[in-house]
């Protein structure tokens, strides 16, 4: 192990850049999420059919290789746009690290739309035909009976996605971020030890998800507390 010692700076600024990942693609992911299952419950058909769309390609299409069309499909049109305005410019590319976080968002989110759309119909509907009668407005309502309901019905399928989502950042080591995968990469090129070197990088992937699992049993137990007195 004494091997890991000198990289061991390396490996915690690749764990950084991790959690910086999860925070910034986890975001997007609830964004997108919400948007998803509020437009495929919209009684507007074109929302509903778009949200369709999104949540089946999202689903279909490898993460991986949602991850390479994005950023190399993303340079490209960056790149062409670019020349209309200066033929003189080469080429212009989304810096990787912004890249993989909204790419993988964007796959998380597909699963969250499904999740959140799920939880609010989920809702007992006499609650919101009450929170009415009593003069709440459709806002009030939304986020003070429909919001919070939703967040309890949904917490369990949102931990597994939160989960994903930590373990999809290991995938934008292709892409050239140096998170803690490029980092055993590059020491395993140097060391000739993969398998201690790999097996650091499992060791942090295993905190990290045992604390967001921590951290879900905790929001489950907040959310579920006034079923505790029932």
């Amino acid at each position: 192990m004494y091997v890991v010692v000198g990289w061991l700076d390396e490996f915690l600024w690749g764990a950084l850049v991790v959690l910086q990942i999860f925070m910034v693609g986890m975001t997007m992911a609830v964004i997108w999420g919400l948007l998803g299952a509020a437009a495929k419950l919209s009684k507007i058909p074109v929302f509903s059919v778009l949200a369709s769309v999104y949540t089946t390609v999202f689903r279909a299409v490898p993460e991986l290789l949602v991850l390479l069309i994005f950023y190399f499909g993303s340079a490209i049109t960056l790149t062409a746009i670019a020349k209309l305005i200066n033929p003189d410019i080469q080429f212009v590319d989304i810096p990787p690290f912004w890249a993989g976080s909204f790419a993988i968002s964007l796959i998380i989110g597909a699963y969250a739309a499904e999740t959140f759309r799920g939880a609010f119909q989920g809702v007992d509907p006499g609650q919101i035909k009450a929170a009415r009668s009593l003069g709440m407005s459709a806002t009030h309502t939304f986020f003070y009976v429909r919001l919070p309901q939703m967040w309890r019905l949904a917490l369990p399928g949102f931990g597994n996605h939160m989960l994903s989502m930590m373990k999809d950042t290991a995938l934008i080591s292709v892409i050239g971020v140096e998170e803690i995968l490029y980092t055993a990469e590059i020491a395993t090129s140097i060391t000739m030890q993969p398998f201690t070197m790999y097996m650091v990088v499992a060791i942090i992937y295993l905190v990290f998800t045992t604390v967001i699992m921590a951290i879900i049993q905790v929001l489950e137990k907040t959310a579920n507390r006034h079923l505790e007195s029932v």
